[in-house]
């Protein structure tokens, strides 16, 4: 494993190792740990008390941040006739069908976020090899299989994100950049962590909220209390 700078060390010493930080209070102590020369994102991670393998406790939904993620995102959207022109008015940057699929069968890739109508999705499936791997295939649990697709593209836009638990039973998930007012990032960390107490599987025993942490990209993790989080459905 390779050894961390000085830096990293220096920054790493403020925090207490043995705490369990309020929320609030951690999402300062991120911001000020952060000393890279770039706007670092900064995460938050929830371990989860649920079983992955399990079809009725793999966890996946979208949440939308009221404050945004402080980046553009570039949307492609899959639609015919009319639909086409709603998801250009509503700011999609590449908006088409077939041509667009042969495009991205020759390679490219230069998009965010896809989003498609419902009767797409025979055609978008023939690239499923291609986007699936990238996270990027449109599916309709995460809204981006949607037939008001100007709604879709608005609302990931405005800083809408899709969420899974990887293998772990951990969900991670940017909300923001260093650069935003500590109340910005606090009430993105409540709407991710509200979004995830709602979609609690019937199924989840015991203790559903285990562990959380918030880290900036290049900044030591910040452990969160656990018992604060769970009081925070929104």
């Amino acid at each position: 494993m390779k050894a961390k700078g000085k830096k990293y060390k220096g920054v790493a010493d403020k925090l207490d190792r043995t705490r369990k930080y309020p929320l609030e209070e951690g999402i300062r102590m991120v911001k000020d740990t952060a000393t890279a020369k770039f706007d670092e994102t900064v995460e938050l991670s929830v371990r989860l008390g649920v079983d992955p393998r399990r079809a009725d406790q793999n966890i996946r939904g979208a949440v939308g941040l009221p404050h945004g993620l402080g980046k553009p995102v570039r949307v492609l959207a899959f639609a015919k006739g009319e639909k086409e022109k709603e998801a250009e008015e509503a700011g999609a940057e590449f908006v088409g069908n077939d041509e667009l699929i042969k495009k991205i069968t020759e390679g490219w890739l230069d998009f965010d976020k896809v989003v498609a109508t419902p009767d797409m999705m025979g055609a978008v499936g023939r690239i499923g090899k291609i986007l699936g791997p990238r996270g990027l295939m449109p599916n309709p649990r995460s809204g981006t299989v949607a037939a008001e697709i100007g709604k879709a593209v608005t609302e990931i836009k405005a800083g809408r994100l899709e969420y899974r638990v990887d293998k772990a039973g951990i969900v991670h998930l940017p909300i923001g950049k260093v650069s935003f007012e500590p109340d910005a990032l606090l009430d993105n960390a409540r709407a991710v962590v509200g979004a995830l107490i709602r979609a609690k599987p019937a199924a989840a025993k015991g203790t559903y909220i285990r562990s959380v942490a918030v880290a900036a990209t290049m900044g030591p993790g910040v452990k969160i209390d656990p018992a604060e989080v769970r009081t925070m459905a929104v």
